[in-house]
Order: structure tokens, then sequence, then C-alpha cells
């Protein structure tokens, strides 16, 4: 992404200008609201969980809770916020564009390496970074807090652990896509394609809701919007999306699979070792791959739509929006989640 130098503002830059500060306004509101629905679904899915047990019928409707409530609801929430139930009606030009297949398909999707690289060598950093710290704390982590792109913890019940493959690997990638290189995307994309792709990898990591998870989440964002710009289409980085996830879920079911036979299979533990070693070697591929390639970035020019103001300054008028800064304290604080649920159950 280029700095382009300030240019003066005329009378349409001032609108334009006011626009994008609705538009910042709009998504931070949005992304308080996906925080809160998330909350909520999560107190209603536990309260399921104990009612019903974990023996029948309660884990699914748990998991139905929980997609109702962190993605259905908050991406329709979204769409209405934009008005974009009409601009992507299934039978419009506007959606088949965006599920369209790009001319190289192929060489967009041989592109998972170097993402899944960047992504997972910022996670690796991350979590040494955890270490050193928890160590010098005398705290604890473990590396598996960063290898899935989820808060979910491994499950003890078959089915759960099935759904929750079933969510990562299909739900979260659609539902995602759509909601944030789709809907988000497009709404800034009139301010700028990079400031579209820094903003909505951004609120992709945010949304994850893990301070782990936070740096290689915004960074895969990032490299997903990169793709959504380069190829115009949601199909490629839904299926990079997918199989990103697919490798988490993997590990996760494998986790899942030693609590349900209480670490007694060695057989278990095998496959988990050396799924966590295969993981590893592919992180070291990928960012391999990852740095062949900054050569090619380099010498791509993002355009930008809107040159009188600088990014530098439309990244920081979305900082310093009060719906974005509300967003941020519920992003990272837990107690002030739960006490701004307090305050509206109270």
């Amino acid at each position: 992404m280029t700095f382009e130098p300030t240019q003066p503002i005329g009378p349409n830059d001032g609108a334009k200008l006011r626009d994008y500060k609705i538009v910042c306004a709009k998504l931070g509101l949005v992304m308080c609201a996906y925080f809160l629905c998330r909350m909520i679904g999560g107190l209603i899915s536990g309260l399921v969980l104990r009612v019903g047990g974990a023996g029948n019928a309660a884990p699914a409707i748990s998991m139905a809770i929980t997609v109702i409530m962190v993605y259905v609801v908050p991406m329709l929430l979204t769409a209405a916020v934009f008005k974009s139930f009409s601009y992507y009606n299934a039978k419009s030009e506007n959606f088949r564009r965006l599920y369209k297949k790009p001319v190289r398909l192929a060489q967009a999707i041989g592109t998972f390496p170097a993402m899944y690289g960047l992504g997972y060598g910022i996670a690796v950093l991350t979590f040494l970074a955890s270490f050193l710290i928890t160590r010098a704390t005398g705290g604890h982590t473990v590396i598996e807090d960063i290898l899935r792109p989820t808060t979910l913890e491994p499950s003890a019940n078959v089915v759960s652990a099935l759904l929750m493959v079933f969510v990562l690997v299909v739900i979260a990638p659609v539902f995602e896509e759509v909601w944030v290189r789709g809907i988000m995307y497009d709404a800034l994309k009139p301010y700028g394609d990079g400031i579209a792709i820094i903003i909505s990898s951004v609120l992709f990591g945010l949304m994850h809701g893990s301070i782990h998870m936070l740096f290689y989440t915004t960074a895969l964002g990032f490299a997903l919007g990169y793709v959504r710009y380069a190829t115009n289409s949601l199909l490629v980085v839904t299926i990079l999306h997918a199989v990103i996830n697919a490798i988490a879920a993997g590990m996760l079911l494998i986790m899942s699979m030693a609590d349900i036979t209480l670490g007694a299979s060695r057989l278990v533990n095998t496959i988990q070792n050396i799924y966590m070693l295969a993981v590893l070697v592919l992180i070291v591929i990928g960012v391999v791959a990852f740095v062949r390639k900054i050569p090619t970035i380099r010498k791509y020019r993002i355009e930008n739509a809107w040159v009188e103001i600088p990014p530098r300054r439309k990244i920081a008028l979305f900082f310093i929006s009060l719906p974005v800064i509300i967003m941020l304290v519920l992003a990272f604080n837990e107690l002030t989640n739960f006490w701004v649920l307090t305050l509206f159950i109270v």
C-alpha cells in the first residue's frame, strides 16, 4: 500500500469524509452488538449444557445457539445497517460477482502456503512471547491456544466434537467471509482498497475473542483481504479460510478424542504428536514461501480510490470513533463485557 500526498479537500471530499466517519461509526456499533451477542449466546448455550447434560441433544442445541448468536445475528444486523440485502440478493449480479471463478483460480489458491506461513508464523512468535512472559511470572500457557482459530475447548462428547469441526470448516468460513470481506469490505471499498483490507482484517482479528489469536487472525485477515482484492471474489478466500480452519479443526478433533478416551489411547496421543509436528513443518514451509513472495508483494500496488486523505489519517479516524473505542473495550476486557451485560439485564 502506498501513501499519497494529501491534496486540498473540496466540498465533495468533505461530504465523503463525513460519509467515511459514519461508516466507521456503523462498523463500531455492529461490532459492539457482536460482542454482546457472543456473551449472551455463551450464557444461553452454557445454561443449555448445564440443564440438558452432555449425553443427549443439548450439545447440538448449544452449538446451534452459538452459531446463531455469533454468526447469523451479527451478519444480518451488519447487512441491515449497511442496507446490503438488496445489493447481495441471491439473484443479483453483485452476489454472483462475489462468488465468480477468478481467471487464475489455481494461482490464487496456490497462495495458501505463504498465507499460512504469515499467519501461523506470527502465531508462533506470539506463543514464544507469551511463554516467556508466563514463565517469568509463574503462569502457564499451551501452544494449542493459538493453533486453532476458536475459543472453543476440546469436547469429551463425540457429537459435540464433530459439530465443532463442522462449524469451523463450513459455517465459520462462509459466514465470516460474507460478513467481513463481503459486507464490511465493500462498505469501506469506496475509501480505498488498502483501508478496506486493513480495517476489515483488524475487525476479523478482534472478533476471534482471544489475545493469543488476535495477532495471527489479523495477519490472516490481511492476507485474505489481499486475495479478495486481487481476485475480486469471495470464492477463493472462502476456500482458503476453510482449508486453514480444517487444519486447526483436525487438531481440535484429535484433542477431543484424547479427552473422550481419557488419554488412555497411545494411538490417539501418537497421532496428536505427529499432527503437531506436521503443522509445525507446514508453518516453516509457509514462512519460507511468504518470504519468497515478499519481492512480488512489494511490487504489487493497491489502488487508492480516495487520495485526498492519506491512509494514516483514515486509520486514525477509524480508531478515534466513539463506537469503535467502545468496541475495543468490549473486545479486550472480559470484566467490562459482563459488567455491561449486567447493566442491560438489571
